[in-house]
C-alpha cells in the first residue's frame, strides 16, 4: 500500500511534470504563432551587408539632422523578414527606440484595408461594383457637377458608382487638395463637427462633385464614403466590419481607430507637424485616413496581399478578386490623368497604386498606398517582396535623407545590385 501511495505520487509528479511541459510547448508555440516577423538573411532578397549599412546610415542621417525623431524599413515575404532596421525613437521627447509594436497613424494606409474590406462584401454578394451610390446613401441621389470656372452646377448625367469610388473617380475630392477651388472652399465649410462616417456622406452627398463620375482620376473623401458603405451594407459601425472580415482572421489585434491611453507611450509623435490625440474616440470612423496601426499588424495585412489572399491558412479574399484590383483603371479607359498625383507615370486600380518596378512604364508594377504622416507600403508580386516603411512627419523642412520614397528607391537599388 505505501509503494503503492508512493508510486502513484511519483506517476502524478511525472504527469504534472510532462502537463506542465505540454503547457510550456504549447504556449511556445503560441508566441510563436502570435508573431509576425520572422527572421530570415537578407541575401534572400538579393541585399547586402553593405547595402544594409548604406539604408540605415540614410535612415540615421534623417533622425541626426532633426527632420523626424526615428523611422523603421521593412523587407518580407511569406519566407519571412530579410531586412528590419530601425533608427530613432518613437518622439522627440521619447527615450523608446522605434520598435515593431510602436504605434504609428497610418492614416491614407487605412484605404487599402477598406478596399479588400468592399471588395469582400463583393464576393459575397453583398455589394455590386456598379451599384449606384444613392443606394447605400439616399443622399446622392440628385448628383451635380460644378462648373470649375463658374461655380454653378448642373444635373450629373450619371450616378456615382462603387467602382468610381474605389478607383477615385467620384468626382468626390478633398479641401486639402483642391484649397483653391469653389468645391474646395464648401468641403472646408460644410464638413465640420465630429461626425459619424454615414453622417459625413450624407453631407457629401449634399455637396456637387468636381466633374462627371468615372471620367478623370482625383483624390478625395471617396473611401471615407466606401466606410459608410460597408457601415451599411454590413449592418453594423465600421471597426466591427473589419474585425470581421480583416483584423480577427489577420491577427491584426492593435490596429484601430483609436489607441487606448494604456498604450498611449507607445505611439509614435513627430517634430514637425501637428497630429492629433489618437487616444481620444471620436464619432467619425474615417475609412479614408483614421486607423492606427503597428508594422507587426500591417505585415500580416501585406503579407495576406502577397500570398493571393490567404495569410496563416486564413483566407481573406479570393486571388481572383485580388488580380481584379489591380487592373489599369486610367490609361486603360481613357480616364483624365489631369489631377493624378505620378502625371503619366503607373495607374491605379481598385484601391490600390500600381507604379511600374522597371523603367518601362507598362510594367510591371508593385501597388500599395501611404499616409501622409510618412507611412508607405508596397507589394511586389513579380519579385516575391513587400516593404513597410513607418515614420511620423507632417510638413516640416523638405530635403529629407531619408523618406518613404527614398527607402523605396534604396531597396529597389540594392536588390538590383
Amino acid at each position: 500500500m505505501i509503494n503503492l501511495m508512493k508510486l502513484s505520487k511519483s506517476v502524478i509528479v511525472i504527469l504534472a511534470l510532462n502537463i506542465g511541459a505540454i503547457l510550456i510547448a504549447d504556449h511556445h508555440d503560441e508566441t510563436i504563432q502570435l508573431t509576425s516577423i520572422s527572421s530570415i538573411h537578407s541575401t534572400n532578397f538579393g541585399i547586402d551587408q553593405s547595402e544594409i549599412e548604406d539604408i540605415k546610415r540614410a535612415m540615421q542621417a534623417a533622425v541626426d539632422e532633426e527632420f523626424l525623431p526615428g523611422a523603421l524599413l521593412l523587407v518580407g515575404n511569406s519566407e519571412g523578414i530579410g531586412l528590419l532596421e530601425t533608427v530613432g525613437m518613437e518622439g522627440p521627447e521619447s527615450s523608446t527606440p522605434i520598435n515593431k509594436d510602436t504605434i504609428f497613424r497610418i492614416y491614407s494606409m487605412t484605404k487599402p484595408i477598406i478596399s479588400v474590406a468592399i471588395m469582400t462584401m463583393v464576393e459575397d454578394g453583398m455589394i455590386n461594383l456598379n451599384d449606384p451610390l444613392e443606394k447605400y446613401i439616399p443622399e446622392f441621389a440628385n448628383l451635380q457637377v460644378i462648373n470649375r470656372e463658374s461655380g454653378e452646377s448642373r444635373p450629373a448625367e450619371s450616378s456615382i458608382t462603387i467602382e468610381n469610388l474605389l478607383t477615385h473617380e467620384s468626382g468626390i475630392i478633398q479641401a486639402i487638395f483642391s484649397p483653391g477651388s469653389d468645391l474646395g472652399k464648401m468641403y472646408a465649410n460644410e464638413l465640420q463637427g465630429d461626425l459619424t462616417a454615414q453622417e459625413f456622406a450624407a453631407r457629401l452627398g449634399q455637396l456637387p462633385v468636381y466633374f462627371e463620375p468615372g471620367t478623370a482620376w482625383h483624390y478625395g473623401h471617396s473611401t471615407d464614403v466606401l466606410g459608410a458603405v460597408l457601415e451599411v451594407a454590413g449592418g453594423k459601425s465600421l471597426d466591427l466590419v473589419l474585425a470581421e472580415r480583416i483584423f480577427e482572421p489577420l491577427g491584426m489585434d492593435e490596429t484601430s481607430f483609436w489607441v487606448p491611453v494604456s498604450k498611449k507611450y507607445r505611439i509614435a509623435e513627430p517634430i514637425h507637424g501637428v497630429m492629433g490625440d489618437n487616444t481620444v474616440p471620436r464619432k467619425m470612423l474615417s475609412g479614408g485616413g483614421g486607423l492606427n496601426s503597428t508594422t507587426e499588424d500591417y505585415v500580416r495585412f501585406a503579407e495576406m496581399l502577397l500570398n493571393g489572399g490567404i495569410y496563416r491558412d486564413n483566407r481573406i479574399i479570393d486571388e481572383s478578386t485580388l488580380d481584379q484590383m489591380r487592373v489599369k483603371k486610367i490609361g486603360d479607359e481613357g480616364v483624365s490623368r489631369e489631377f493624378f498625383f505620378y502625371g503619366n507615370t503607373g495607374d491605379w486600380g481598385l484601391g490600390f497604386h500600381l507604379q511600374p518596378t522597371t523603367d518601362d512604364s507598362n510594367g510591371p508594377h508593385n501597388y500599395g498606398w501611404r499616409g501622409i504622416g510618412g507611412t508607405f507600403f508596397a507589394v511586389d508580386e513579380e519579385n516575391d517582396f513587400y516593404m513597410i516603411y513607418m515614420e511620423q512627419k507632417r510638413g516640416g523642412p523638405g530635403g529629407s535623407p531619408f523618406d518613404a520614397n527614398i527607402a523605396q528607391r534604396m531597396v529597389y537599388e540594392a536588390m538590383v545590385d
